[in-house]
């Protein structure tokens, strides 16, 4: 069976290589130096290039080789360091540690870190948009559509709009199970889906094929959020690399928060299950993706 850790490390080598021949090009073409490298801050400061791996190996279970997915796994990289890069930021979640380095906002400034996540976002379409991407513009133009719409309004931002509402909610109504679902949804499992789905697009898989994974992705981006809580309220900081305890500080809506430890585990084992069964169409092929799920439910960082 395939080495998921060495995959894992084998995607953050070759990302990490490729950003960095993007960012020498961004130097060229003038982009300005503080701006650049509060960008390579965000890029460049580790993390666990989950999203990345799951374009690379999708798209393998078809016969892609890493370097044909590159570009696409490198594009979704960007949009979720952007967004960590804003969520880290004082009118946000106020975090001054990130992957055991100070937040994009607290090694510089608050102006320089949203222009940083802006130019980020930019350059992420920019790399989806060019030839190098796929040299079919149709497939081109539908990797923009699905995660340009994972990471909008209805996606990744409207996620964090319904995490910044928490306090509100708790005021009028309650927020239920149903509500925290839709919640980590948006925020975290549509960018996770989308990295997934991704890989059907480049290679021009099945639609068969192709709802298989966004199935395995849907679960997968609720598992990776359940973790993430579990983490915020279990984790030790020096490990996890951030603050932990702040969700319940914040009186934040979580799975936690609203049925416990024990349940929210249930829970996370629930839907690793089903990210793996959303796989039985791939056989052997989808044992490293099947891996992928399993760590989920065994996270410490």
């Amino acid at each position: 069976m395939p080495d998921f850790t060495k995959r894992l490390s084998d995607t953050a080598a070759m990302l990490e290589a490729y950003l960095k021949q993007v960012l020498a090009a961004e130097a060229r073409r003038g982009t300005p130096n503080r701006l650049l490298n509060a960008m390579e801050h965000a890029l460049l400061s580790g993390g666990k290039r989950l999203r990345p791996l799951l374009v690379i190996e999708t798209a393998r279970l078809f016969g892609f080789a890493s370097a044909e997915s590159l570009h696409a796994a490198a594009a979704i990289e960007c949009i979720h360091c952007y967004s960590l890069v804003h969520d880290d930021l004082p009118a946000m979640d106020n975090d001054k540690m990130r992957r055991g380095q100070p937040t994009v906002w607290k090694a510089y400034d608050e102006w320089t870190a949203i222009l940083a996540g802006d130019a980020l976002q930019a350059l992420a379409f920019e790399m989806l948009a060019r030839p190098t991407c796929h040299p079919d513009p149709a497939v081109r133009g539908e990797l923009v559509t699905v995660i340009a719409e994972a990471a909008g309004a209805s996606g990744m931002v409207g996620g964090q709009a319904l995490d910044l509402e928490a306090g509100k909610l708790r005021a009028g109504a309650e927020p239920d199970i149903t509500h925290i679902a839709l919640l980590q949804t948006m925020k975290t499992g549509r960018l996770i889906c989308a990295a997934c789905e991704a890989g059907a697009i480049l290679t021009k898989a099945s639609a068969k094929e192709r709802a298989a994974l966004v199935r395995y992705g849907e679960n997968l981006g609720f598992a990776f959020q359940i973790s993430d809580d579990l983490l915020d309220a279990e984790g030790k900081a020096a490990i996890v690399g951030k603050a932990t305890r702040k969700d319940s500080a914040a009186g934040k809506a979580t799975l936690v928060s609203l049925v416990g430890v024990k349940r929210a585990r249930d829970h996370l084992d629930r839907v690793v299950d089903d990210a793996i069964l959303a796989l039985a169409p791939f056989g052997e092929r989808g044992d490293v993706l099947a891996e992928v799920a399993r760590f989920m439910g065994r996270r410490e960082h």
